[in-house]
């Protein structure tokens, strides 16, 4: 029991770390920052990259476009807006919408 002690307040007066200190400390969370950068890679960097193309994409929209919007819902865009689209759902027929509901261009 003694010896513990002592060991410890030589130990404490040195500076010295407990057996294994930092590097043991980092093993324990090894698993964790690995999990962690594999869910980076494989699914927050693709989203990320996912989002950038929609984005592109609604911003280069251009009148006699033909779009399809989240809702399935398939129309002309008659006008752009700075955050509106006006689309042609019929002969005649306009409504307008965010420019974020449209899901993709039709080629």
């Amino acid at each position: 029991m003694s010896g513990i002690l002592l060991q410890a307040a030589t130990e404490a007066a040195t500076g010295a770390a407990p057996e294994g200190g930092m590097a043991a400390g980092l093993m324990q969370f090894l698993p964790f920052i690995l999990i962690i950068v594999v869910f980076y890679f494989f699914m927050i960097k693709p989203q990320q990259k996912k989002q950038k193309e929609l984005d592109t994409m609604r911003s280069e929209l251009k009148k006699g476009d033909k779009v399809v919007t989240a809702s399935g819902l398939r129309a002309k865009v008659a006008e752009v807006k700075e955050e509106t689209i006006v689309l042609e759902i019929a002969d005649g027929v306009k409504a307008e919408f965010e420019k974020t509901t449209v899901s993709q261009v039709i080629k």
